[in-house]
């Protein structure tokens, strides 16, 4: 494959998830516009990218990603501005933490990896970035996973009392740099056990190494920043890209699947898979039993459900 300019692409053997994904290689690769993205992969079979939420990075993956990998080859990758992916300044209009920028993202990471083709699983923010990527870019998705979301247009237009309490980090980290930032930078460890701990499960479900992975990366210089500027986007730009593609009658093509947890705050506020209807002309989904963090909390639930609605399009 020819590349879109010299050395895009790095590997090396050794990085801080190593412990949690044994085997996987690790890659660094620049986009079109000089941002690094870190990932993880490993196994074979026809691709399947995975994308994480806030405030964590790939190392969510860690329950589900080695057996995925005993069927596909699995490549669980930092979105920009978390984990080991680069942190760029935010754009006065939030544009570059936009979710066409960051499915922009994806889509080259996986072009360079040799995947024209591939099925994503997204959680929480990742959902979103793989949302867009699948609305414009829908030739390259084979199959879509969302975990615990509802349409971000939908969620921001029905927001009421109880959901913004519940998810009070949406109005907070909106807020104009650089308040949100200091407050976040005065303690990372703290942010993440609070935001995460205060779920319905608590922080039992995480392995201690994923909880210290998403505190070293959210200490990392630029990452409250690129936290912020990642809900900013989603507030403003995102939504412009969200009402643009009713307004045109686009619709997701590819077939969807979306899991929530039937403990968790977008089950008690929203309708989710009536929500998806609306936007999604092939889309199914049912409630598990779990919190918000899917992948760690109910891995095995999330399998059952995921894996068969991923192999019934694999040829």
């Amino acid at each position: 494959m020819t590349a879109v300019h010299p050395d895009p692409i790095a590997m090396s053997s050794v990085a801080p998830t190593s412990s949690l994904f044994p085997g996987f290689e690790t890659h660094d690769i620049k986009t079109d516009d000089n941002v690094t993205i870190h990932a993880v992969c490993g196994g074979a079979g026809p691709a399947l990218l995975l994308l994480h939420g806030h405030p964590q990075s790939l190392a969510i993956w860690h329950r589900v990603a080695p057996l995925l990998a005993q069927r596909y080859r699995v490549i669980a990758a930092d979105l920009r501005g978390y984990g080991d992916s680069s942190k760029p300044a935010g754009d006065s209009d939030h544009g570059n933490y936009s979710k066409r920028v960051m499915a922009r993202d994806m889509l080259r990471l996986m072009k360079v990896l040799g995947h024209q083709r591939f099925a994503i699983i997204g959680h929480d923010r990742g959902a979103r970035v793989a949302h867009r990527l699948a609305l414009d870019h829908a030739a390259h998705v084979r199959r879509l996973v969302m975990l615990d979301i509802a349409p971000t247009l939908a969620m921001y237009e029905q927001t009421a009392e109880a959901f913004a309490r519940a998810y009070w980090h949406w109005f907070f980290l909106i807020q104009p740099s650089p308040l949100p930032e200091r407050l976040i930078e005065a303690n990372p460890k703290a942010y993440v056990h609070e935001m995460m701990g205060r779920r319905v499960a608590g922080l039992t479900p995480f392995d201690p190494r994923a909880l210290a992975e998403y505190a070293r990366c959210l200490a990392q210089p630029g990452a409250a920043h690129s936290l912020c500027e990642d809900y900013r986007a989603s507030a403003s730009i995102d939504l412009e890209h969200d009402r643009a593609s009713i307004e045109h009658g686009q619709m997701l093509e590819v077939p969807a699947l979306v899991l929530w947890g039937q403990q968790g705050v977008v089950h008690r506020c929203f309708k989710p898979l009536d929500e998806w209807r609306k936007v999604a002309r092939q889309i199914e989904g049912a409630p598990l039993a779990c919190g918000h963090y899917i992948p760690e909390e109910a891995p095995e639930a999330l399998l059952a459900r995921a894996l068969p609605f991923l192999e019934a399009g694999a040829a």
